[in-house]
This record gives structure tokens, sequence and C-alpha cells, in this order.
């Protein structure tokens, strides 16, 4: 086994590893409001679910190199809103493209073809394209020599239509299919899947309804 002191490391050198072995990674598309009402999107991977109750999400958005703020950071702070997305495939590439340095007052909705919808709960819009998306407020914030975390409260969510059963409030999986980062500029699909606690084929797949009845309650 390779040991590795993180004391002796630059925190380029601990990001990169971190953020290739931590993988993979859901990616948040975050869309907010500037201060002269654009909308901005952008896409993070240091993001995740924290709980339940409260409902809550984490989002983690670094510094540039310069010390200045990301736009989604500095507008979540003035605004305490914003709106987290979650892509499938269909929109990988915008969700990508989104990543993109654009000035504020040029929203990357309109640049990169998605259209941005009003939301239920707060003043972000949500983007009409992507399966999921959760409004959230503030909830609590933490502030480190290179990022500022966000953990928001959700207060809204908004499925696409088929992609939730009510009765059951199961998400149907296999009509779902996110995309997740793997590092650098990887990424990967989620249609590779397989139950465990269960017979299975070789193949990874278990046998007849149990297969369904397990992806669902995941």
């Amino acid at each position: 086994m390779m040991d590795i002191d993180f004391a002796e490391l630059t925190a380029y050198q601990r990001y990169k590893l971190m953020a290739s072995l931590i993988v993979p990674r859901p990616i948040a598309l975050v869309t907010t409001l500037g201060p002269t009402g654009v909308a901005n999107a952008a896409p993070f991977s240091m993001f995740n679910m924290l709980g339940e109750d409260p409902p809550i999400v984490m989002l983690s958005i670094n510094r540039v190199h310069d010390g200045r703020l990301k736009d989604t950071a500095a507008n979540i702070l003035a605004s305490g809103e914003f709106v987290v997305h979650l892509c499938d495939e269909a929109m990988a590439e915008q969700m990508h493209a989104c990543g993109e340095a654009l000035p504020p007052e040029v929203s990357e909705l309109d640049r990169f073809g998605l259209h941005g919808v009003p939301s239920q709960r707060v003043a972000p819009p949500r983007i009409a394209e992507a399966p999921v998306a959760f409004e959230c407020v503030l909830h609590e914030k933490l502030e480190t020599a290179s990022r500022y975390i966000f953990i928001g409260r959700v207060v809204w969510l908004t499925a696409r239509d088929g992609l939730v059963d009510r009765e059951h409030w199961r998400v149907r999986l296999q009509d779902y299919h996110p995309v997740a980062r793997f590092g650098a500029s990887f990424y990967i699909t989620t249609r590779e899947r397989f139950a465990l606690g269960q017979s299975t084929t070789s193949a990874g797949v278990t046998n007849g309804a149990a297969h369904s009845t397990v992806i669902d309650e995941m």
C-alpha cells in the first residue's frame, strides 16, 4: 500500500487526489439570480445530500484564482436562494458548457440553449430540461480559505412527469439516467446497475421482478 502524508502536499495536489478518488460524484447544475436579475447557471460536483429532517443538501464552491467569489457563491450570499438540478444524459453537454467563465451579465441559460421557467418558492428559475430540480434556501454556510460550503434547505421538488410514483413515494429509477463526475473532464453514465443481497445473473442483473423492487426502493 502507498502511504501519503497530506501535510506534505500542496492544496492543488490534495485536490487532484481527492477529486479523482472520491468518485463518482453527482453533479449539481445550480441556478441563481445576479444583482441585475440575470439568471446564472453553473455545475458543481462537490455536492450531495446531507439529510432529510430537515431536508438539506451541500454545495461546495471554490474561489477563483485571484480570490474572487464565483458568481454562484456571490449570488447565494446575496439572496440566500438557489435551485439545484440533477442532469441526465440528454443535457450533459449543456451542463458541462455552463462551466465556462462568462461575464455576470451573460446568462448561461441563454448562451447554451437551456430554458428557465419560474420556480415555486424561490426567485431563481429552474431549468425546464432538467429531470429534477430542488428549490433551496440557505440554511447554513461555512467559509474556508479556499471555499464557501453552502447548506441548502430544500423547500420544493420538481420532477419530470412519470419519474416519481406518488402512491409509494418511489423514484422509477429505470427511467432515471443522471450523469456523474469521474475526475478531470471525465463523466460516467448510470446505466450499468447491479443489485446486492439477492441472487444475480452473471451480468449482474437480478432475475425476475425482484430486480425492479430492489432498484426502485433504493
